[in-house]
């Protein structure tokens, strides 16, 4: 199960589709309902007792999904969990001892309820307490040999496995918040940088022209040539401001192989696609850095819009050569492979990697599971 499941797990449903899947969920595991079923349709009990066992078996289930399906998609207060808790465990207790040791599965329900539910502190204690009550009401029933060992551990595990769902499920979305927080720190930051940059750029030049155009106007019309110099100074600053504005802009334009990984795997992420992304990116040359960024941004993008793929492997490799020595950046998915997968973004990728001196080779996926595989590889520079 992997990070987007447990989301879509914690995520309130907003369609009635969304609502049905979760539901359906739910409902799977009640295939464990077998036994009381299987008891009430062989007839060994009377028609009195069978319809009040049905009507019991459909009002546990009722509870079950209703605490369950209603807490997955907003959690429930606390006083009502333990109420509907009670309800569920009662049942149990009255239709075991009732109909027989078929219903001890009723408890497993209970405790993965409890896991579901309740806090872990409360959790830890109820749930093997449940675990002893379904024991101990066990052995009151006929043949409990038969049915109480097979109940016992799954009533155990089923409900720790909950609760470490659940926990699963919290430490995800206080991890995608702190992501979401991350990136919105560090965009502040960037407006914080640009707007420094650009006050320490244009500051001083605007203030020199400023001056320059109040001079000018005070020599005009009695010293025209005085002010004339004065607009060619005037001139001369905006051209050089105008210059650096366009460095600085071009600089924040510039894409980052860090930048670019972090956006890699959060796109593959969010398209369903299992990654492996390395964490860093070694320090290379701007020109050649800026080439594999809009490459890597190129091929990730196809492999979430076109590919199909279900598994992307990205690869920052330095390799030694005949020509001396490069990086290699290496994209690979197991979708439906072929070139035409890039389509015409793939001549634009492989001008901007030729312009620096690099090579750009295609090919169908490494191994069994075919693809599409993109290598793209730049000579090694001084990083400035």
């Amino acid at each position: 199960m992997n990070e987007e499941t447990f989301v879509r797990i914690a995520r309130p449903p907003t369609t009635r589709r969304q609502a049905a899947v979760k539901l359906l969920w739910i409902c799977i595991w009640l295939a464990f309902m077998g036994a009381p079923v299987s008891d009430l349709l062989r007839g060994e009990h009377t028609a009195r007792t069978t319809a009040l066992g049905w009507l019991g078996l459909v009002s546990f289930v009722a509870v079950y999904l209703v605490l369950v399906y209603r807490h997955t998609s907003k959690p429930v207060a606390r006083t009502i969990a333990h109420v509907t808790l009670a309800v569920l465990f009662a049942l149990a207790a009255v239709l075991t001892l009732s109909l027989g040791s078929a219903w001890l599965v009723l408890f497993v329900y209970v405790s993965v309820s409890a896991g579901a539910t309740l806090p872990l502190n409360q959790a830890r204690v109820i749930i093997p307490g449940i675990t002893a009550a379904m024991v101990l009401i066990g052995l009151k029933t006929d043949n409990p040999g038969d049915v109480l060992p097979a109940v016992v551990i799954p009533a155990l595990l089923g409900g720790f496995a909950l609760t470490g769902v659940r926990q699963m499920v919290v430490t995800t979305k206080a991890l995608r918040e702190a992501r979401a927080t991350v990136a919105q720190l560090a965009a502040n930051e960037e407006r914080l940088r640009l707007a420094r940059d650009l006050h320490d750029l244009l500051g001083h030049s605007l203030s020199l022209i400023t001056l320059k155009s109040e001079l000018a106007g005070r020599m005009l019309p009695g010293q025209p040539e005085r002010a004339a110099q004065q607009i060619a100074d005037i001139e001369k600053v905006s051209r050089q401001a105008l210059v650096d504005v366009r460095e600085a802009v071009t600089g924040y334009r510039r894409p980052t192989l860090p930048g670019e990984l972090a956006g890699a795997r959060t796109a593959l992420a969010a398209a369903g696609i299992t990654a492996e992304v390395p964490a860093d990116a070694p320090e290379i040359a701007e020109q050649q850095e800026a080439a594999l960024a809009w490459s890597l941004r190129e091929a990730v993008t196809n492999v979430v819009r076109h590919s199909g793929a279900h598994r992307c492997v990205v690869a920052l490799t330095p390799r030694q050569t005949l020509d001396g020595p490069v990086l290699e950046l290496t994209v690979q998915d197991n979708g439906r492979g072929g070139s035409a997968a890039f389509g015409n973004g793939l001549t634009g990728l492989s001008e901007r990697i030729t312009d620096v001196g690099g090579t750009v080779d295609t090919g169908s996926g490494r191994g069994s599971q075919g693809g599409f595989t993109l290598t793209v590889r730049v000579p090694l520079g001084s990083a400035s």
